[in-house]
């Protein structure tokens, strides 16, 4: 089960992949670096929900099922809020993307997510936990984001709407966070 969970919640990385391969400057070599980095994070993730479960007085997983909601219904939103003002800087957001510091900053926070995944699927699963859960975590990462990375430099797949990468990203968080609730 925190096999599958940590499947679930990695899904996000094949859309971040399909926008990276379809930007011209981003290499292939940028997306290993961007998921050996999230890797290392995965398990500094791991390590630190080790630490902390014994220290939580209440179940951890109504912490990780309301914030794992909460994260996708903020992901939902804030993209609807962005694409209200989308039209006013379309010029500026198509110079943005395609400079290095876009792609470090898509590292980062995809880094940091997947680290706050990994931390939350260890919380849900608490002393049953095994190293699996970071290393499925990161490698699902980079098998979604390789996969899309690839399809999209190979003209597979063209442009999906935007809207669907943060709905189904959002969605595959809230249903996490409704499992951990369960």
């Amino acid at each position: 089960m925190a096999i599958l969970s940590g499947l679930i919640v990695s899904i996000d990385a094949f859309f971040i992949g399909i926008s990276l391969g379809l930007q011209k400057k981003f290499k292939f070599s940028y997306l290993v670096f961007i998921n050996a980095f999230l890797l290392i994070l995965c398990m500094a993730g791991f390590f630190i929900a080790g630490r902390i479960y014994e220290h939580i007085p209440f179940s951890p997983d109504l912490i990780v099922g309301v914030t794992f909601i909460t994260l996708g219904i903020w992901y939902i939103a804030s993209y609807f809020a962005k694409s209200a003002f989308k039209k006013q800087t379309a010029e500026k957001s198509k110079e943005i993307t395609s400079s290095a510091k876009t792609f470090v900053l898509i590292g980062l926070v995809m880094s940091f997510e997947a680290m706050l995944i990994t931390t939350g699927v260890t919380l849900t699963f608490g002393e049953s936990s095994t190293i699996a859960i970071p290393l499925t975590i990161g490698l699902a990462h980079f098998a979604y984001s390789a996969l899309s990375f690839y399809l999209s430099r190979i003209r597979r797949v063209r442009r999906i709407p935007a809207v669907w990468s943060n709905v189904v990203s959002g969605l595959s968080l809230i249903v996490y966070g409704s499992l951990a609730l369960l």
